[in-house]
């Protein structure tokens, strides 16, 4: 099929670059789409915090009838780049119908950005940070996804490697059921480390996350417990505080699980919130004219069966030192009490046994695997 592929100009083009997954998806039960405000101000690189710290170019394919057919956005993340000592393209936002020739259109485009800036490499699914979708699904295509960890069409693994793309990390996910009540081994853990360590639980209000700085020490911690996985971004204050706002903001404090040491330094914390997979699926994404009240009613009031376990962060310090046995005898009982039957994980890379190991207490599932692809160019 005759491919032609267009740089996005105008905000025209970016609404249309936004929107193009929801015709993709509109017959596939198990996407969720991301909010539009969010897609848009996250593409805007005047508006998204990285746009001091990164290059953008989007791209839209379209087949001879001028209608679109694919979408991708080149991403040069010069803060990991840096870190990592390599000169990397990377690829993100990258949908397309099941056509070889508009994959590789698209791809091409993306080699040609970063070589045009002296990249070596291309990466992807990748976005400018770790808080942006990455990975692409190769297995567990017949569940919905969560809300902050997004769905793909099992055509696009055969697409990739088509393309010479190689696979450079995968991540997993689980299905973790809440227990009747909180495992012995847990509780009678959390009392000894708390009292070893003289630890203390801590909650917040939205006053002190946003006024007293809370919300920078949480990312603050995230940044010092994640540095030195997979192509991690390490967020630059002025990045942080804008994903303040847009993170916590969102976020049920009472879900928050903070865990403090005698001086009141934060060691550790548990993001988790209740899923708003199904609300989003109603709404398309959009807050209006109705969308607003069902996100809110997901969250709020009339919750779904599951709670995505976003983020678990431990100070390096305190690693191997039983922080999560707390974490978990705090968060159980309130997902008992709200009616919680499952928690759905982040996507953990699948080498990191210390992580997969702490569901072992716990009734399980495998759900999704999700994998970066790479190639020199």
């Amino acid at each position: 099929m005759p491919v032609t592929v267009k740089t996005v100009e105008s905000r025209k083009d970016l609404r249309a670059f936004v929107k193009f997954p929801l015709k993709l998806y509109k017959d596939c039960p198990h996407y969720v789409p991301s909010l539009f405000m969010d897609e848009m101000s996250s593409l805007d690189m005047d508006k998204n915090p990285m746009g001091k710290y990164a290059k953008c170019e989007k791209f839209l394919a379209y087949n001879e009838h001028g209608e679109i057919v694919g979408r991708v956005a080149a991403i040069i993340n010069d803060i990991a780049n840096r870190d990592w000592n390599h000169r990397e393209v990377r690829f993100g936002w990258i949908d397309f119908i099941d056509d070889k020739e508009v994959s590789k259109a698209l791809v091409d485009a993306v080699v040609q950005f970063g070589k045009k800036h002296g990249m070596t490499q291309i990466s992807g699914p990748l976005g400018f940070t770790d808080f942006d979708n990455e990975g692409c699904v190769v297995e567990g295509f017949d569940d919905i996804s969560s809300f902050n960890l997004k769905y793909n069409f099992p055509y696009y693994q055969d697409h990739f490697e088509a393309l010479g793309l190689g696979k450079v990390n995968d991540w997993l996910e689980y299905r973790i059921f809440v227990p009747e009540q909180v495992p012995e081994k847990v509780s009678r853990a959390a009392a000894l480390v708390q009292e070893r360590y003289d630890l203390h639980i801590r909650r917040i209000t939205k006053r002190e996350v946003r006024r007293e700085g809370y919300g920078r020490k949480i990312f603050d911690l995230i940044n010092r417990a994640y540095s030195q996985l997979f192509d991690f971004t390490v967020l630059p204050d002025d990045v942080i505080d804008s994903y303040v706002n847009t993170y916590l903001g969102m976020i049920d404090l009472r879900y928050i699980t903070l865990i403090e040491d005698k001086a009141g330094k934060l060691v550790g914390v548990s993001l988790t919130m209740p899923s708003i997979a199904r609300a989003a699926q109603k709404c398309r994404g959009y807050l209006f004219p109705t969308g607003w009240w069902h996100l809110l009613k997901s969250t709020y009031w009339k919750h779904e069966d599951g709670l995505e376990l976003l983020m678990i962060a431990v100070d390096p310090d305190y690693r191997n030192r039983g922080i999560h046995s707390i974490i978990f005898n705090d968060l159980i009982p309130m997902l008992i009490e709200g009616g919680f039957k499952y928690g759905e994980s982040n996507a953990e890379m699948e080498t990191n046994n210390s992580v997969q190991n702490l569901w072992n207490l716990y009734q399980k599932e495998f759900k999704r695997r999700r994998r970066v692809y790479s190639k020199e160019i």
